[in-house]
């Protein structure tokens, strides 16, 4: 049996550019050699995923009441045409993110979090009840892995002057989390300083600019070839 890589991309940078796209193609190029999996992308930025309607809340809140809902029973609860297409545009996601033993996320982090992309997906993935098992109450993502690579154009290290203002690796960590993921299943590789060249108050850092990415890239390579086989 061979795992799934779901690889996601957020950044809206040029493909050429944008150091986490880089950095997620190094990722998924070094895991298919090593694994040989199947490998699914979605570009967020390029094909965005549409926002929530109010027939999607609607929709939501009523399966929400009903607590726990297998995924292959949701689409009966829909009563018109506009909750039929909104689960008929969310079905998809949610059946990748669930058949995914390992999800690979590229972000940078735009205004301290993620992209609106990013967001929108994640807003559109998490439908209530469907990540848990209904026979017994465990989370169907608990052996699913995490890896999240993001581009952040200063510093923001543990001890950092800008480490109080990173709320993506908190966010996403708490976010996983909450979908049942386990801690220590998520792995977070960051690449910094990428914006050093383009903002003058940054200039004295453009040295870790490439050492920083390089770093990242070793990083990625040795999750990738090192990942162990899902327990699903």
């Amino acid at each position: 049996m061979t795992d799934t890589l779901l690889h996601l991309d957020a950044s809206a940078s040029h493909p050429d550019v944008s150091v986490s796209r880089r950095l997620t193609s190094t990722f998924a190029e070094t895991w298919r050699r090593a694994h040989g999996g199947a490998h699914i992308h979605r570009d967020l930025a390029a094909d965005p995923v549409p926002l929530p309607t109010p027939s999607y809340v609607t929709f939501g809140t009523r399966v929400e009441r009903h607590g726990v809902v297998p995924f292959r029973s949701v689409a009966a609860m829909a009563e018109n045409a506009a909750e039929r297409a909104e689960w008929a545009r969310t079905a998809p996601l949610v059946e990748e993110l669930l058949a995914a033993d390992t999800v690979l996320l590229g972000t940078p982090m735009y205004n301290y979090s993620v992209p609106a992309a990013l967001k929108a997906w994640i807003d559109r993935v998490t439908f209530p009840g469907v990540y848990t098992d209904p026979a017994t109450g465990d989370s169907l993502l608990a052996g699913t892995r995490v890896v999240v690579v993001s581009a952040r154009g200063g510093g923001y290290r543990p001890g950092s002057p800008y480490a109080p203002l990173d709320f993506q690796e908190p966010y996403l960590r708490a976010y996983f989390g909450k979908l049942g993921v386990r801690d220590e299943n998520i792995t977070f590789v960051h690449a910094e300083f990428t914006r050093a060249a383009d903002i003058p108050a940054l200039a004295g850092f453009q040295h870790l600019t490439e050492s920083s990415f390089a770093a990242a890239r070793v990083q990625v390579v040795e999750i990738a070839t090192a990942m162990p086989a899902a327990v699903r």
